[in-house]
């Protein structure tokens, strides 16, 4: 599927076919789903089908994970006519701070930071990343967001995958992902069968 084509029939997840195979080696992420935000529909999609179980939730800011949590994250906020906090790493911001260590999905250690005059008690946050793998980064964005006071509405990805943390995240924060049950188990494995074929599933294929 060309990367910019608009289908006239859009299913919920079309766009996922728009994701590309890692194809430099294990030094990389195994998948490149921010394809999908090259096109424009894909991601207002993308952003819609996100937000679609915290309709009833009030979410005052949207936060988004460095680095490409922003992209999801902004559109989200966009949509909702919400300010966007970014969740950085650390060493970015010129202004006082909350740290947070965390093991990333490659194994190594790293800290993350968010400014300190955001987030406080009452504020109610979605947090947003593009791709939850091991679970341990957007954990340590939770345990920024609830040090400061502030509440966690819920998180929100193109995935999460159902590892250890994956699990954790879902049995105690309520969630949205892009992944139906069927495709889940890919997901699970890292390694979609065929995204040539993903192009036209039909729309039960995807939730």
């Amino acid at each position: 599927m060309d990367v910019l084509a608009i289908p006239a029939d859009r299913p919920k997840g079309w766009y996922l076919s728009l994701m590309a195979p890692n194809t430099k080696g294990p030094m990389f992420a195994w998948l490149d789903p921010s394809r999908l935000y090259c096109n424009s529909q894909a991601l207002a999609d993308c952003a819609k089908d996100l937000l679609s179980p915290f309709h009833s939730n009030t979410i005052d800011v949207v936060a988004g994970i460095d680095a490409m949590g922003f992209i999801l994250g902004a559109s989200i906020a966009t949509v909702l006519g919400k300010g966007f906090l970014a969740v950085r790493k650390a060493g970015h911001l010129c202004v006082a701070t909350e740290n947070q260590n965390y093991t990333d999905y490659t194994g190594r250690e790293k800290n993350m930071e968010v400014r300190l005059d955001v987030l406080k008690p009452g504020v109610r946050v979605l947090l947003v990343d593009q791709w939850i793998e091991t679970g341990g980064t957007m954990k340590a964005a939770i345990q920024l967001v609830e040090r400061l006071g502030a509440t966690v509405v819920g998180v929100a990805a193109v995935a999460i995958e159902n590892t250890e943390g994956g699990k954790w995240i879902k049995e105690n924060y309520k969630f949205s992902h892009c992944i139906s049950e069927e495709l889940q188990s890919q997901i699970d494995r890292q390694c979609v069968s065929s995204f040539k074929s993903l192009n036209s599933t039909s729309e039960n294929n995807f939730s």
